[in-house]
């Protein structure tokens, strides 16, 4: 804190409260800077004492000091305040008025008794200021002004004051609850004998610098005001302090000093006081506050009526002859207390009745859903149990009091709200589910079967579908909300979310399809739904041209979903791009200057429609063509296969040129029969190697392609070898043992199934089926 040292008026001689010259104040010592960490100190005493002496010395402060040639008078007038210097924390120090000034006359104590408790009311610590020759004199020892604080619970003094102190504490009203509690439990109150300042100055000073440091770290725990609680944050200490001013002004037992109404005042809250204490230990009372904890009390209005009337009348009865102002005063106060304790209970009723009444709207109401509509059943169970509510509320209300119930009564309409909004949430939610449901089932597979057969007329399929099923559901939905009396907003919104809902699960069929249209795009089945089988007659150029043609039409189908009757030209781009370029003629693609696919979105289709952008369907594309070239190849091969197996023989010109170019040949072989034996020989041997190699069995794809050839070769060259040694073995145990029957010749010369299967192996070979006009051959081929 800075040393600078400000002081200012807070209330003038006339109880004018100085709010300007607080705020300033405030801000000049930057009061509202210090949280809590703020303390404040006040003295009271007599006129002329040296109370604006002893803070000036002990604080540091600059208050206005008598002139001791002018003799006894006022020197300060109201309340004044300022900063102490050097003292940690900030410490705001109040100086009042002395008591006893002949400027104000004897009669004239109103105000001593308002800044004496205004200073008790604001302060940490509070210094009463007396000569020591004034103890035990009743006036001179501010015995009034102590019995005016003492008002409010306080503490002993040292032993000098101690029997004074406990008569005037015995003899202060205090609340029940502390009639016994003793001075010190409020209380701190400490004696500090200090010199003249007159006769003995320097010892005086001397005495104040020790007791100037007891002022450092006050609010401390162990220091002066360590044990302080209720602090009001030095921000707020401005608004606290008007408060506390304008109550104790208004306060009309202080402005009535008179014995007779000071002795109304106390005996009249003495006699309310007992009425309070009787009526909590009434008996019917405490039954039922303890019923009112757990249920309704029928008749609680007339019950507590006749209880507080009694309390009441006899209040009245005591005090009949005490000041009739104080008396009205005093018995508003019971009243007031009386009803404070009953409004809990009260309070209590009301809640019981309030869930009592809810309870029941929500068991009348779900009986009623199943007899009338709900937005009638609704309107008319509300207003029962509100007018039931109303009952119940007058029967509790009490005739003293006109306590207000239309909160309870709100609460209690906004729970019915609430739980009327939440069924009706629960049953638009099942009307909506239901009829989902319904349009799911009636979209699904439908549309997952015209996906399944896509072609031009698939989307304008799926379209006439959703919008059929769509309007049969928005009507039954429709229909079945017209019982609820939705406003149209509401009604528009849940009919546009079954709408959406249809569409979402065509888009979610699409989705599904799309993922799978390269599998689509393979499928191989011929017009009956089955694998092709190729009897060597088909136009495999035709029918490998149409197949991609058709896959391509696939592919634009799912490429984007048509729901909405907008064109596009996915179909012509892809035809452009992907199959036209293989027709004769067209330009290399990797010279064109532009290609349509390179691009992530299709024209005039808006991205959360599309399925399968440009650039995947020729990533799609490329892979398809890839896996299929094999087996466009497998089919050619299968068919020359065919067809070399169905024509052995060569034409008939070559057979009527071998027999008129070879006769000779011919009848040169008739005339040496041994060159019949020794070509027989070499055909024996020829057809032995032809059957143990299995030739025919491993060139059953032809000779047309490296793919058939290559196999075949690498298989008869690992069995050559060992088919010699096995002929010539034979050969040899037939040389050393007997003839055998020709049939047994003939069966050891058959191939074994080890030696004429081919170890070389294909997965896209053709197979051959046996038919009546001969064998066909069948290979997975698209349509």
């Amino acid at each position: 804190m800075g040393d600078a040292c400000f002081s200012t008026q807070l209330i003038d001689g006339d109880g004018v409260f100085n709010v300007s010259g607080l705020d300033n104040f405030m801000k000049e010592v930057k009061l509202g800077e210090c949280g809590l960490s703020y303390a404040v100190v006040s003295i009271m005493g007599p006129q002329s004492s040296g109370k604006s002496t002893l803070l000036n010395h002990l604080f540091g402060t600059n208050f206005r000091e008598m002139d001791a040639f002018k003799g006894r008078s006022q020197t300060t007038k109201g309340i004044w305040l300022a900063k102490a210097h050097n003292i940690e924390p900030c410490t705001i120090v109040m100086d009042l008025e002395g008591t006893d000034g002949r400027e104000r006359g004897e009669d004239d104590t109103a105000f001593e008794k308002q800044s004496a408790l205004f200073a008790l009311a604001v302060s940490d610590i509070v210094l009463i200021n007396m000569w020591c020759h004034d103890i035990g004199r009743e006036q001179a020892a501010n015995k009034p002004l102590l019995k005016t604080v003492f008002q409010t619970p306080l503490e002993n003094l040292e032993p000098i004051l101690r029997e004074d102190i406990q008569k005037i504490w015995d003899a202060v009203p205090k609340p029940h609850a502390h009639k016994e509690t003793p001075l010190s439990e409020f209380f701190n109150v400490e004696v500090v004998a200090l010199s003249s300042y007159e006769e003995k100055e320097e010892l005086f000073k001397e005495q104040v610098s020790h007791l100037r440091d007891r002022f450092q770290h006050s609010i401390a725990p162990g220091g002066l005001a360590g044990d302080r609680r209720g602090v009001v944050p030095a921000s707020g200490f401005s608004f606290s302090s008007q408060q506390f001013w304008k109550v104790i002004k208004e306060n009309k037992d202080l402005d009535l000093p008179a014995h007779k109404v000071m002795v109304a005042t106390v005996r009249c809250e003495e006699i309310g006081n007992e009425k309070v204490a009787t009526f909590t230990a009434d008996e019917e009372w405490q039954q039922i506050e303890e019923v009112v904890q757990h249920d309704y009390v029928p008749g609680f209005g007339k019950k507590l009526s006749s209880l507080l009337d009694r309390y009441l009348s006899e209040y009245d009865m005591e005090a009949i002859y005490f000041d009739e102002g104080v008396r009205a005063s005093k018995r508003q106060q019971l009243e007031s207390k009386l009803l404070q304790l009953v409004n809990p209970a009260y309070q209590s009723v009301l809640g019981h009745l309030r869930t009592r009444t809810l309870d029941a709207f929500k068991e009348s109401f779900d009986k009623a859903l199943a007899k009338e509509g709900f937005a009638i059943a609704a309107h008319n169970c509300t207003q029962a149990f509100l007018e039931k509510f109303d009952k119940g509320s007058e029967d509790a209300t009490i005739q003293q009091v006109k306590w207000d119930s239309s909160k309870i009564k709100d609460k209690l309409k906004r729970d019915i709200e609430a739980h009327v909004a939440s069924v009706r949430a629960s049953k638009l939610s099942e009307l909506c589910a239901k009829y989902e449901a319904q349009l799911t089932k009636a979209l699904a597979e439908p549309v997952e079967a015209l996906l399944d057969s896509a072609s031009e007329d698939t989307w304008p399929a799926i379209r006439k579908l959703l919008q059929r099923e769509t309007k049969a559901a928005i009507s039954g939905l429709e229909s079945s909300l017209a019982a609820f009396e939705l406003d149209e907003a509401t009604e528009k919104e849940l009919l546009g979310k079954l709408e959406n809902h249809g569409r979402s699960v065509v888009e979610s069929k699409a989705k599904e399809e799309a993922g799978r249209v390269l599998i689509r795009m393979k499928d191989s089945r011929d017009a009956d739904s089955m694998p092709r089988v190729w009897t060597g007659k088909e136009d495999i150029k035709a029918i490998t041209k149409t197949a991609r043609s058709a896959s391509m039409k696939l592919l634009s189908q799912l490429a984007a979903i048509r729901l909405d009757e907008d064109g596009d030209s996915i179909e012509n781009t892809l035809s452009l791009a992907l199959v036209d370029t293989t027709r004769p003629g067209t330009t290399d693609r990797s010279i064109q200057s532009f290609d349509p696919l390179a691009s992530s979105s299709w024209e005039r289709v808006p991205e959360e429609k599309t399925l399968i952008t440009p650039v995947q369907c020729k990533s799609l594309w490329r892979q398809f063509k890839a896996e299929t070239e094999y087996t466009v190849t497998q089919a050619i091969a299968a068919q020359e296969a065919n067809k070399r197996n169905n024509n052995w023989l060569p034409p008939p010109w070559a057979l009527a040129a071998m027999a008129v170019l070879g006769f000779n040949e011919f009848m040169t072989l008739l005339r040496n029969p041994l060159y019949l034996a020794v070509i027989f020989v070499v055909f024996l041997v020829g057809k032995a190697f032809w059957v143990q190699l299995d030739v025919a069995n491993e060139f059953q794809n032809g000779f047309v392609s490296v793919q058939s050839t290559l196999p075949a070769l690498l298989s008869l060259s690992t069995k050559f070898v060992p088919t010699i040694m096995n002929i010539l073995k034979r050969l040899a145990d037939e040389g050393h043992r007997p003839a055998a029957p020709e049939r047994q010749r003939e069966m050891e010369l058959q191939p074994t199934n080890g030696s004429s299967q081919s170890n070389v192996t294909s997965a896209g070979s053709s197979s051959v089926t046996a038919s009546e006009i001969g064998p066909e051959y069948s290979s997975p081929m698209t349509k």
